[in-house]
């Protein structure tokens, strides 16, 4: 058994957590919207065609705000052909994803689907092939409520409520040469600053999210984020991070350290904008959404594995099998976030349904959970409050980080790795403190003395654990409960100090009562 101490006292705190921080995604991607969370004759379909039994997941799930279309997608999306009579709508190419995409779902029945879900709407536009009278054209059609030809063409649609969608993506992934329309700083700084002025023109109520890197191993990372900065920093409240965690080298004890590069990520981003802003001799600052972020590897490598030939309808793609190593990084990202909360106050797992996400469905079939949804079941249910300053006193371990996405290096070397990874959350309103654990050991339980001050008396609610002996185990639908949580036994809760072990290689919540 290996032992660690944290302290934490409640008048410490990081940041409260914002409520879109624990949010998702929706692409038109795969069988993530046909077939995901919208299938007509499917035997739980409802009569807007969405899927009751993916409905149930994703209310346990609880994600707070849903970004849509894309993602990739959207650099080519018009969303013209999205709206009006089904039976009118265009089929067109997807190039992103190389696929057929039918239209039969768009902007109004997402907003109806948010609504079914009791989730907020996150808009992207598309600054790939189009630009800002799009975009801004776009946002009358769904805030304006009414006497111009694009607010009447939504009441004529079916739709006399404005949508009064508040956070608005500008592009995606602009700096990818991936990407449709890919640009420069310099172009998209412009272009993001123009669309800005028009959508502000046109709804001054909304918030912006400008493109920050696709990933921390772009060429341009760090450039592109002080330059697009300097640009949009008078228009916009958030810039943008996006990390896919992966395990190509098969390096168990890397993998699980791989989240510790989000808060380097997050950390350096946070550098770079408020550099930006003591240029100008501004007290604004510009807070961070992770709008996409995920475990994603096994379905990442070669052309084959993320598209079908023949431009097929919502192809099967990008359906990671996610097993009990994904879900405990996953759940370091989950702490990472949760540790950020003072600067992070949007976040997007990516994606919802299917493609690469923690709820599975077989088109007319069965929807399960995948091993990633208890962590961020969690982090999402039990992560609301006042995030605490703890410190963390563990064993460490050394290791190095493989990357494919890194030209001049394909490793990073993380030293030391602590192998608790560790938040508390103090919720004023539920009266509770809960500490979320990630045991990064592989073979060795772990017992933690900790000693929380300013609560008065804790006493245990609840305690679970994520834990299985078999790290490659995963749920599939003929066995979906194979990991999921089973009560934790090992706590001891006495006055302000407690003693809680954990198994090796494992995800923990423990939550208190805590009535001071």
């Amino acid at each position: 058994m290996i032992k660690a101490q944290v302290r934490f006292d409640r008048d410490f705190i990081i940041g409260e957590t914002d409520k879109r921080l624990f949010g998702a995604f929706i692409e038109h991607l795969g069988r993530c919207v046909y077939g995901g969370i919208f299938e007509p004759g499917h035997p739980t379909a409802d009569g807007k065609g969405f899927r009751r039994d993916v409905l149930e997941l994703v209310r346990e799930l609880n994600p707070t705000i849903m970004r849509y279309p894309g993602g990739n997608f959207v650099s080519g999306y018009n969303w013209e052909d999205g709206v009006g009579p089904i039976e009118q709508r265009p089929r067109r190419l997807d190039l992103a994803w190389k696929s057929v995409d039918t239209n039969h779902f768009g902007t109004n029945e997402f907003m109806d689907w948010c609504r079914a879900a009791d989730i907020e709407p996150m808009l992207a536009v598309n600054l790939g092939t189009r630009g800002p009278d799009e975009a801004r054209h776009l946002l009358e059609y769904c805030n304006h409520p009414s006497g111009t030809h694009l607010s009447d063409l939504r009441r004529k649609h079916g739709w006399e409520t404005p949508h009064d969608i508040k956070f608005w993506c500008l592009g995606n992934e602009m700096d990818g040469g991936w990407q449709m329309g890919a640009k420069t700083a310099e172009e998209y700084g412009r272009i993001a600053t123009e669309t800005a002025k028009m959508m502000r023109m046109t709804d001054p109520t909304i918030e912006l999210a400008a493109c920050g890197s696709s990933g921390r191993k772009m060429a341009t990372y760090g450039e592109w984020e002080r330059i697009v900065l300097e640009h949009t920093f008078d228009h916009v409240e958030f810039i943008s991070l996006h990390t896919y965690l992966n395990n190509y080298a098969d390096d168990t004890p890397s993998f699980l350290a791989s989240p510790d590069l989000m808060d380097s990520f997050i950390d350096e981003v946070v550098a770079i904008a408020d550099a930006v802003a003591a240029r100008r001799r501004s007290r604004k600052r510009i807070m961070l959404s992770f709008d996409e972020w995920n475990v994603w590897y096994r379905t990442r490598r070669g052309e084959h594995n993320r598209v079908k030939e023949g431009w097929p309808v919502a192809p099967p793609i990008l359906e990671e099998e996610y097993n009990m190593q994904d879900a405990l990084a996953f759940g370091g990202a989950c702490i990472s976030l949760l540790n950020h909360a003072d600067r992070v106050k949007a976040g997007c797992l990516a994606q919802l349904v299917n493609a690469i996400a923690p709820i599975m469905t077989e088109t007319g079939g069965p929807a399960w959970r995948q091993t990633i949804f208890w962590p961020f079941s969690d982090f999402s249910n039990l992560g609301r409050g006042r995030v605490l300053r703890t410190n963390v006193d563990t064993p460490t371990y050394s290791t190095r980080y493989y990357d494919p996405t890194h030209t001049e290096d394909l490793y990073d070397k993380i030293d030391p790795v602590p192998y608790l990874k560790f938040s508390a959350v103090h919720s004023e309103a539920d009266k509770t403190v809960t500490l979320f654990i990630l045991n990064r050991h592989l073979s060795d339980d772990m017992q933690i003395d900790i000693a929380a001050t300013g609560f008065g008396n804790l006493g245990l609610q609840r305690a679970h654990t994520l834990h299985h002996e078999e790290l490659k185990a995963s749920n599939t639908k003929n066995n979906p409960d194979k990991i999921a949580p089973r009560t934790l036994q090992g706590v001891e809760a006495l006055s302000s100090r407690t003693t809680v072990t954990v198994p090796p290689a494992s995800w923990n919540v423990v939550r208190f009562n805590a009535a001071a």
